[in-house]
């Protein structure tokens, strides 16, 4: 079977799925359907051209590559217009605090509950927890090195298809969506004037007067 004949047989797979679809299971499916045997790279093929024909600007959705696989989304353009036929009943609605727990997740991950109250300043329980129940982040194990072993969490493959990214390295650089410049403290040591003995610095990095040490 030549890719024009291939063509339309991954675009409706990738159109009937509900969810994105990788590449081994169309490679799966086609074989089965087809009775032969679909090498990745025609598949690859195929899917650089939908890719190409759904970016002409009349049409309102576009093939993207999505948690793990592939998938028609709508574009972005239209993304308001789509959302009065289900209204509120997809957004997922969270706290700011629950917001911040994911933010902070999302960046740092895999991270465990004590790191993000530490990040916080405040308990993270409940924000978790929710979270968990909205199936945006998932228990990816637990830190062998911290005492304890506490659990760790990452954001769920659920979490990448809302966004529309294939993993977390596709999440925006924080320096591309904030102005605020990050300060990180001096050690103590680093800020001794040069020349001047009679400064010491204790174990927490505090500086101390020598001559009140005395």
């Amino acid at each position: 079977m030549d890719i024009e004949q291939l063509m339309p047989h991954v675009e409706a797979l990738i159109f009937a799925s509900e969810r994105p679809i990788t590449m081994m299971e169309m490679t799966e499916m086609l074989g089965q359907a087809l009775e032969e045997q679909i090498e990745g790279d025609r598949i690859v093929t195929c899917i650089d051209a939908i890719r190409e024909k759904y970016e002409a600007a009349y049409y309102p959705f576009q093939l993207r590559e999505a948690g793990g696989g592939y998938q028609f989304l709508t574009k972005k353009a239209y993304h308001k217009t789509v959302l009065q036929l289900n209204g509120d009943k997809h957004i997922k609605k969270l706290s700011t605090a629950a917001m911040e727990t994911l933010a902070i997740i999302a960046y740092k991950q895999p991270i465990t509950k004590t790191e993000i109250e530490f990040i916080r300043g405040v308990s993270a329980d409940y924000s978790i927890q929710k979270l968990l129940e909205k199936e945006l982040i998932v228990i990816a194990g637990r830190n062998e090195n911290m005492v304890g072993k506490p659990l760790t969490y990452t954001t769920s493959k659920n979490f990448m298809d809302y966004l529309g990214i294939n993993n977390s390295g596709e999440l925006p650089q924080l320096k591309d969506i904030t102005n605020i410049d990050i300060v990180l403290p001096t050690n103590g040591s680093e800020a001794i004037p040069e020349g001047d003995s009679q400064l010491l610095v204790s174990p927490d990095g505090s500086i101390i007067d020598e001559e009140t040490a005395e």
